[in-house]
């Protein structure tokens, strides 16, 4: 069962997170009914499931609505099963958070406290509003230095997007990418080099894994298995490499606001639109969908032309 879950979920081109995570479920999802086939099971099992995580389990609703996602691929995509209690599942409610964001002195002291590439990480997440994946993702033929601007290819929900270079990251990223064509170099005097493609590309253009501009900017230090293809390649450097030096230097400046790679994406949207910037260019640099997701800034603005002074210092 998990077998073919799996193949439905390459052919889906789901990435490899979500084929962890589907795959996790589903076996929870049996183990919890002692090994009985999930044609057997049905919406009150599945209600059921969801309740025991909820109510024992204590998880958060984004992790129920996860489980409940991977049962309905299991139902749906996999077994091919259109049963009306699918239609009547109810997904948790999320609660509204509000950002954590750090000020502009903050970011300025946290980039101080850190050298080399976890500091060129940290700032092209904080100077472009890039998430992590997409940063740690990024291509050298997508770095335009001549235009000044990064394209940012298959981002959440599978879209691409522009966003601007900084131009005091033009330096970094042109040592950065020295450094990646000349592992490269070495990788294929090895008899490897050839990165991984997304999709069909691989078919499509067979020299292009070699080719220089498809290398990541931020490769591993080392070659590793592909766990799909079982190809020896150079991945992308993993996301250890900027968060343990993200809390390391957050504790070293005595912050007590949790800091992560996210939070340097939420204040490149609270500085952008405290110096007065349109909420709907913030919305196309972050590539949000829905114009409420970028509105969730408008709440943690401290200063600007439009921030709100409290009626006490009036009085003072």
């Amino acid at each position: 069962m998990l077998q073919v879950v799996r193949d439905r979920i390459r052919a889906k081109h789901y990435s490899l997170r979500t084929e962890a995570a589907y795959l996790g479920w589903v076996r929870r999802f049996i183990q919890a009914h002692r090994g009985r086939h999930p044609r057997e099971l049905g919406g009150r099992e599945v209600a059921a499931f969801l309740t025991r995580l909820a109510v024992q389990g204590n998880v958060a609703a984004s992790t129920q609505n996860q489980a409940l996602s991977a049962l309905l691929f299991l139902y749906r995509e996999v077994l091919e099963l259109k049963l009306p209690w699918m239609d009547d599942v109810v997904r948790a409610k999320r609660p509204r958070r509000l950002p954590s964001v750090l000020s502009a002195d903050e970011v300025r002291s946290l980039l101080e406290l850190m050298q080399g590439r976890p500091r060129v990480l940290a700032s092209l997440l904080y100077g472009t509003g890039m998430r992590l994946m997409e940063g740690l993702r990024l291509r050298i033929k997508d770095v335009d230095f001549d235009r000044q601007e990064i394209l940012v290819r298959d981002g959440k929900g599978g879209k691409d997007r522009r966003t601007m270079l900084p131009a005091s990251l033009q330096q970094p990223l042109r040592e950065a990418i020295a450094r990646a064509r000349r592992l490269h170099a070495a990788d294929l005097a090895a008899g490897h080099g050839r990165v991984w493609l997304p999709h069909a590309l691989a078919r499509k253009y067979p020299n292009a894994a070699t080719e220089p501009g498809w290398q990541y900017v931020f490769p591993s230090d080392t070659l590793s298995e592909d766990p799909k293809s079982g190809i020896t390649r150079r991945h992308h450097v993993g996301e250890e490499a900027l968060s343990r030096h993200l809390k390391l230097a957050a504790r070293r400046l005595g912050l007590d606001k949790p800091v992560s790679a996210h939070t340097l994406r939420h204040s490149f949207a609270t500085h952008l639109l405290e110096s007065g910037y349109d909420i709907r260019t913030v919305q196309a640099l972050l590539g949000h969908k829905d114009l409420a997701t970028t509105q969730i800034y408008t709440h943690v603005l401290g200063r600007g032309a439009n921030a709100v002074r409290s009626p006490l210092d009036a009085v003072r």
